[in-house]
């Protein structure tokens, strides 16, 4: 190989950082699902009542997670580099709106470590898929 074809496919290479990034927010999606399935009280203050209604809402938040994360890895195994990029930036703009949603509610303690994540998980998406998506490249 030439000096070229080597410096494009470090080019083309997901940087181990990125895929660290993804296998963590999988990891903290599935965990996530299984606690809204098996024991949704964790996901809400001490003194909330859980009812049919709060179990409905954590089925949906186990289907969307789940599926999520199972998508993440997913792509990432079998290296669908564009398809894995889009659905990382998905991801990271669930969890900005996640954020939102925890600093409108007070819930301070969560609120930094979702901020994190979301800007970790932009940022690898904008590494995986080569150009960030604020950028008018991307999109062409």
């Amino acid at each position: 190989m030439t000096k070229t074809e080597i410096s494009r496919l470090r080019l083309l290479a997901v940087p181990v950082w990125a895929n660290v990034v993804v296998i963590l927010s999988a990891i903290l999606m599935a965990a996530g699902a299984v606690i809204a399935l098996v024991k949704p009280e964790m996901l809400v203050d001490p003194h909330a009542g859980i009812n049919d209604a709060v179990r409905t809402y954590a089925g949906y938040l186990t289907a969307r997670n789940m599926t999520l994360a199972v998508m993440l890895l997913t792509l990432l195994t079998v290296r669908a580099r564009r398809a894995l990029g889009n659905m990382v930036a998905v991801v990271g703009f669930i969890q900005l709106a996640d954020f939102c949603l925890d600093c409108a509610e007070a819930r301070w303690p969560v609120a930094a470590g979702v901020l994190v994540l979301g800007v970790l998980l932009l940022m690898a998406a904008a590494r995986i898929s080569g150009s960030a998506f604020w950028n008018r490249a991307a999109w062409n």
